[in-house]
């Protein structure tokens, strides 16, 4: 063969070989993505190995001599210093205070900004509680369940002023791909995370851009070909206001040399049915969407904050006023938006908390609350203490405001990751617990308990009293508890009065005359005493 058909040959396949790298990887072209100094260096190790492999040459002495080779050493090395070097010069090493202003936190007060609770809008189960829900109810799809596995996404949005989980269905295997990527993925299973409602939602048009596919029209490759330049964070499934899928892609902007002091400085929005791709800058993002910037990404900018006060040196030895977030976080549905909750706590690990954080997720502003109380796990210890009999464990715990009492409100599970009680923890004297089987009765249980303790710092004047005739009464029962509503004579509350805590309410009529002290709530008063 001659040697202009073997050098086009090796030519042919450097080509091909750092094709078929590229679809795999699909590093974004910009000097900013290590993936693409990845690439460069893989192409240049290809040509030198495939330059030798043509040479054939038998001894290391030809090896020296070659002065392609050398040439190509030579800028191989000075690639690696340069990626070195990137590396180092954008690290906190030496950029210690651009690290810790890459997030502007706002302190605010608790009672101001959380307001008292809303059962409508508080998030009763975590992921895996989630991920339970969604794979019982498409296990009882028998016309989609041979062929499709729901997703491990689960991404908590709000939607229609309620926080819900959705996700995608996905292919259950390669070959079943094979048989249906034509006519695309038909559903996504959304969750009511107040009412644990599970709904598998059927699409019109079905969704053909995907994580779960697996050529041109998975969802990193498709983005990748319309945007080569852009650096992809972690993507997440969202709806608009209207039900649409969509992936919420979010653009990493590096502010601090080559590789350092990420954040989100753009998102692109793709329609998961059609594959169209809207480009916004972060500030024009659409309101629906609600996970603009990454949770994790947040709290380690955060985390940067709180620990590089004193600088790098200081964060690592004397670690003088360093603070960082407690090991976890939860999502808070908070002015239509959907917010990253944590704790914040010393570097020490001594385990209470100084404070928390709220970092919206679509704005990335942050505030930050001076409440002195357990860190989260503790919370969670002291819950399940209250039911170490029946083996139940906590979720991580959201933020509450209970009676002007910051106030931890978790779930308690079973070992088959089944919700069976609710807790509340007083975030400042975390041995009063509230434990109830029902949201509305553990809260009940919960401020009773505050009053009894003595906690009365701004909750006496939340406890209000009044004296009527019972124009109405009706009977209910909740979760297997028997609860009697009562409407006052010129009143347009509606009292709730359980029968497990005042059992005289069984000899109340129409006519009676009662006194009642509650706690103002919607759509009901919850009883705090009945006379």
């Amino acid at each position: 063969m001659k040697k202009g058909k073997i050098k086009a040959l090796l030519v042919l396949l450097v080509i091909v070989l750092a094709g078929i790298y590229y679809y795999v990887t699909i590093p974004a072209i910009n000097i900013h993505s290590t993936g693409i100094w990845i690439f460069i260096l893989f192409v240049l190790v290809l040509i030198l190995a495939a330059y030798a492999a043509k040479k054939k040459f038998t001894s290391i002495r030809e090896v020296k001599s070659s002065k392609f080779l050398k040439i190509g050493g030579i800028v191989l090395m000075a690639v690696l210093l340069v990626f070195a070097a990137g590396s180092i010069l954008s690290s906190p090493i030496v950029n210690a205070k651009q690290y810790r202003n890459l997030l502007t936190i706002e302190e605010r007060d608790f009672s101001e900004d959380i307001q008292p609770v809303n059962f409508s809008q508080i998030p009763l189960l975590d992921k895996d509680s989630a991920m339970i829900l969604g794979n019982r109810k498409m296990g009882s799809m028998v016309d989609m369940v041979s062929q499709f596995e729901v997703s491990d996404l689960y991404s908590q949005i709000n939607y229609q002023e309620k926080p819900v989980r959705v996700t995608p269905l996905v292919y259950a295997s390669p070959i079943k791909w094979l048989t249906n990527q034509s006519q695309g993925i038909p559903a996504y299973i959304m969750i009511d995370m107040t009412t644990q409602d599970t709904s598998l939602v059927k699409l019109d048009k079905p969704i053909r851009y995907s994580e779960a596919e697996y050529l041109n029209r998975n969802i990193y490759r498709h983005l990748r070909f319309h945007y080569p330049t852009y650096i992809f964070d972690q993507l997440s499934f969202e709806i608009d206001d209207n039900g649409t899928p969509y992936w919420v892609c979010p653009v990493r902007k590096y502010t601090i040399g080559l590789f350092g002091g990420a954040t989100i400085g753009r998102v692109v929005l793709c329609n998961a049915q059609t594959g169209e791709c809207q480009d916004y800058a972060l500030k024009d993002c659409p309101e629906w969407v609600d996970r603009a910037n990454p949770a994790d990404l947040l709290i380690q900018q955060y985390n940067y904050y709180g620990t590089l006060v004193h600088g790098y040196i200081n964060s690592i030895f004397g670690q003088k006023g360093c603070l960082k977030s407690t090991d976890g976080y939860n999502y808070m549905a908070m002015e239509d938006d959907v917010w990253v909750y944590t704790g914040v706590t010393s570097v020490s690990g001594d385990q209470s908390n100084v404070g928390f954080v709220l970092i919206n997720q679509r704005t990335r502003e942050t505030r930050y609350y001076k409440v002195n109380g357990a860190e989260e796990y503790s919370a969670m210890g002291s819950a399940e203490g209250q039911v170490q009999n029946l083996g139940y464990k906590a979720t991580f715990p959201i933020l509450l405001n209970i009676s002007n009492e910051p106030t931890y409100f978790m779930a308690l599970k079973d070992g088959a990751g089944l919700v069976k009680k609710y807790a509340m923890v007083n975030i400042q004297k975390y041995q009063n617990v509230a434990i109830g089987d029902t949201v509305s009765a553990c809260q009940d249980a919960y401020v009773k308990l505050l009053n009894t303790s003595g906690i009365t710092a701004g909750n006496e004047s939340d406890f209000k009293t009044v004296t009527g005739t019972i124009q109405r009464i009706a009977q209910s029962v909740i979760d297997g508890n028997s609860h009697f509503y009562l409407v006052l004579n010129g009143h347009s509350e509606i009292f709730d009065v359980p029968v497990q805590d005042y059992l005289q309410v069984v000899t109340l009529q129409e006519g009676d005359t009662v006194t009642v002290e509650y706690l103002e709530g919607t759509p009901v008063c919850t009883v705090l005493n009945l006379e």
